[in-house]
């Protein structure tokens, strides 16, 4: 299944509504982790811009599960791009100790 790269861009102020939607998100987000849909999840540290990484049929596939995070509503400029290599330590086999 191909893999994407999603960039978010965040409202600038958090109002009470987004902050209320957090908890149901992250719910959504450590659901679509543990079914192995997403394989990366990134918020920048002033919390402005974010990216996901996730598998999907085609682009369309993954614009409609965007849709559906909690706060999709607040979200401002989504990108989707298919990557080509997708390659993370976390993909890779652990190292075999013999201890």
């Amino acid at each position: 299944m191909p893999t994407f790269v999603v960039s978010l861009r965040l409202p600038e102020a958090f109002d009470a509504d987004f902050i209320a939607l957090i908890p149901r998100h992250r719910a959504f987000i450590n659901q679509l982790l543990a079914d192995k849909v997403i394989e990366a999840y990134a918020i920048s540290a002033d919390r402005s811009r974010g990216w996901v990484t996730m598998h999907g049929d085609d682009a369309a596939a993954v614009q409609a599960m965007i849709e559906q995070f909690p706060l999709y509503e607040h979200l401002h400029g989504v990108e989707i791009d298919e990557l080509f290599i997708f390659d993370s330590a976390a993909s890779r086999f652990p190292h075999i100790s013999l201890n």
